[in-house]
């Protein structure tokens, strides 16, 4: 199969055959029909990370499975299916807890993420955080396959599988923002979006975006925020306390994985307000905050691990608030890529020069 494959951080993908794995006994082979180019793939070819290389990115996706394993009985040949990413073992604590966004294997050769993805020659290739989307096709866990219906068109559904349940989640599942709250949303990208559309869903009644780029905020207000910030022109948490009667909001999301933008979000809560972290940062960065001025003013700071997402529940969820129009998913989406143009998808992607491009392979 084809597959794009990062073999140097910072350097070109290259476009390449290589050997897809087997399928184990408990294993499912999806051919994949889109696949989302996400902020966090980008970060991954940017940053020196945790993940292995060679690699093939891509985490955002849906398909049609083509070949199960001989113990699979949750999908069969022919299922249109979103892949969850990430460890989904069903056995760790956290699984049992019913948090598998926080899955950790008890058994470290359980961690997809670690596991051989595929072959070129005699090197092996992995597959990021499991999935390996840029590629025509993956082999995941039975239990990373979340069956849809055929009539559900699979081009948009990728999106749920990350950027639109990460930031649903974060409002809906992390945080439980509460009708006619105020809510701040700092970094009006794909994940972002979302985060506005789910404090739109919960009943939000000032929901300010905040960016440095006029354009993303404009597009905001198409998907649910009231009010528009530019954070290169105004003092954020001067306009932030101006726009909820000198208080500041009641919640703030950081959605950009920057220091600065995690302190922004703590200084423009009110007293007894939560600041959810959803950007992915680096792995050496650090935010200081009073321990004196967060016990007296009782704010929250709560990670927001995936969006808290249990995938089996949330994303059938997800299709039915979309199919009802409660959601806007297809709107998401504004350049579509062939496999071949993966390095112009993630170049638009850090110029942001798109809200959420995708790989198109049907």
């Amino acid at each position: 199969m084809k597959a794009a494959v990062l073999y140097e951080r910072r350097q070109p993908l290259i476009v390449q055959e290589v050997e897809l794995i087997d399928p184990g006994p408990r294993d499912v082979l999806v051919r994949f029909v889109a696949s989302g180019v996400c902020h966090s793939d980008l970060s991954h070819w940017q940053r020196d990370t945790w993940s292995p290389l060679p690699l093939i990115l891509g985490h955002e996706a849906s398909g049609i499975v083509d070949q199960v394993g001989t113990q699979v009985s949750r999908v069969k040949p022919g299922d249109h299916v979103i892949i969850a990413f990430g460890n989904k073992c069903g056995e760790c604590a956290y699984c049992r807890r019913g948090e598998p966004y926080l899955c950790t294997p008890e058994d470290p050769a359980k961690n997809i993420s670690l596991r051989a993805h595929a072959r070129r020659n005699s090197t092996t290739v992995y597959g990021f955080i499991g999935v390996g989307s840029f590629a025509e096709a993956t082999v995941v866990p039975e239990s990373n396959c979340v069956p849809i219906a055929t009539s559900v068109p699979l081009e948009p559904a990728c999106l749920i599988a990350c950027g639109v349940s990460t930031g649903v989640g974060a409002v809906i599942n992390v945080a439980h923002v509460q009708p006619g709250s105020s809510v701040v949303v700092i970094g009006a990208g794909g994940v972002g979006l979302n985060v506005i559309q789910g404090a739109h869903l919960a009943g939000a009644a000032r929901i300010i975006a905040v960016d440095i780029n006029p354009q993303k905020l404009d597009l905001a207000q198409q998907f649910g925020a009231t009010h528009g910030v530019n954070s290169s022109a105004d003092d954020v948490a001067g306009r932030i306390r101006q726009l909820t009667g000198g208080l500041g909001a009641d919640y703030a999301f950081e959605v950009i994985g920057l220091p600065q933008t995690i302190r922004q979000a703590y200084e423009t809560v009110r007293k007894g307000g939560a600041a959810i972290v959803v950007g992915v940062a680096t792995e050496d960065a650090a935010v200081q905050f009073s321990a004196p001025d967060l016990m007296r003013s009782g704010k929250r700071i709560l990670g927001c691990n995936a969006g808290g997402v249990r995938p089996d529940i949330d994303f059938p969820l997800i299709i039915d608030l979309w199919q009802a129009g409660r959601l806007q998913i297809e709107e998401l989406i504004s350049q579509r890529f062939a496999l071949d143009q993966i390095n112009e998808a993630l170049i638009a992607l850090q110029q942001g020069k798109v809200t959420r491009g995708i790989l198109a392979f049907a």
